[in-house]
């Protein structure tokens, strides 16, 4: 159990670590990119003159303000309940309310202070839709996954993937602005939010099992019933391979209506991301768990596979965006993506090579 007294070198920087600003940023890429995708395609509809860079801006500003109140104060509150197994794992032992540096009771007043306050600013400089989506990822991550699920289910990952999927919802109602349904939050004007929506919650357990796979013996310390410990690494292995596949599903399915953006946008952002599915879905399937572990104590393949796993779904979001400008930076992103996949396939292959004996 954490510390109920605080130490005396609590610092500036242990009240923002609590707030797992790691893990916000690629949070805060998913709702930025929705909020542009959603003013791009009004652009491409109703011409040039609907597009204005600096309501936009306001907007993504706004949003990054709130996602990160909210967002921040949603992991502190993770920080605070955590605080009696946070210590038993080597990731997380050094959070600041594990080793005393802050108090569980500072700890949840800072969280409640975050939470309510990045609420509060989504309802007055956006709309209460967007406030709603971030209020109910804060509610659903700390007492559906952090207090239930977490230490219950090993099916947590899965189910609490909702509450870090909401972002582009959170985004995307606060680009419609006076549009939005106040009365129906579900109701966002387009099926595009949604696909982002499932996007991330397909992604996120092969994200973190990738992690998992050779942290098990943390989790298993803890009493956390993790996939990798709980049914094996072998079963976990198998359940990423399929979520890894319905991503490809998921990339296949027509995004963008080309009515409105353009017929080559359109099939070039299919193509885009059906690369990105395959290049993620290489680096899972080329997991080897019986891979020598590194210095660092982890399975390369895996640790490879969850650093990918980043950047595909920064790829797909930031891709979107692209192939609604023009057609030539749709061309170029093509470009690096073919060039990505290559270097990853030639960094992987070299790495799977047999060792030399040793004399």
């Amino acid at each position: 159990m954490g510390s109920s007294k605080a130490s005396s070198d609590t610092s500036l920087s242990d009240w923002y670590r609590v707030m797992k600003p790691g893990v916000l940023s690629l949070l805060q890429v998913t709702a930025m990119c929705a909020i542009l995708v959603h003013d791009l395609i009004v652009w491409n509809i109703e011409g040039r003159s609907s597009f204005n860079i600096l309501q936009t801006t306001e907007t993504m500003a706004v949003v990054f303000v709130g996602g990160f109140l909210t967002a921040g104060g949603a992991h502190t509150f993770n920080n605070v309940f955590d605080r009696d197994i946070d210590p038993m794992m080597k990731r997380t032992q050094s959070r600041a309310i594990a080793r005393g540096a802050i108090t569980p009771k500072a700890g949840f007043i800072w969280a409640l202070f975050l939470s309510i306050s990045g609420t509060l600013w989504l309802i007055y400089f956006a709309n209460s839709v967007a406030a709603f989506w971030a209020a109910f990822s804060i509610l659903f991550y700390v007492f559906i996954y952090t207090l239930w699920l977490k230490r219950s289910s090993v099916q947590n990952i899965v189910i609490g993937g909702i509450a870090g999927a909401t972002p582009p919802l959170v985004g995307w109602a606060a680009a419609m602005g006076d549009a939005v349904s106040l009365t129906n939050p579900f109701n966002l004007g387009s099926f595009l939010p949604w696909l982002m929506f499932v996007l991330i919650f397909l992604w996120t357990p092969p994200h973190f099992w990738a992690l998992a796979l050779y942290r098990s013996e943390q989790y298993k310390e803890a009493n956390i019933p993790m996939m990798p410990w709980v049914n094996g690494p072998n079963r976990t292995l198998t359940e990423m391979r399929v979520y890894a596949l319905l991503l490809i599903g998921i990339a296949a399915m027509p995004w963008l209506n080309p009515a409105e953006v353009g017929e080559l946008s359109a099939y070039m952002y299919t193509l885009i991301v059906l690369l990105l599915g395959i290049w993620y879905n290489q680096s899972v399937i080329k997991i080897d768990i019986h891979e020598e572990r590194d210095e660092d104590g982890r399975i390369p393949s895996a640790a490879q596979s969850f650093y990918v796993s980043m950047q595909y779904l920064a790829y797909i979001f930031i891709s979107l965006v692209g192939v609604l400008i023009s057609v030539e930076i749709t061309i170029l992103f093509l470009v690096i993506v073919m060039m990505r996949v290559v270097s990853n396939n030639s960094r992987t292959n070299s790495h799977t090579e047999p060792p030399k004996a040793s004399n």
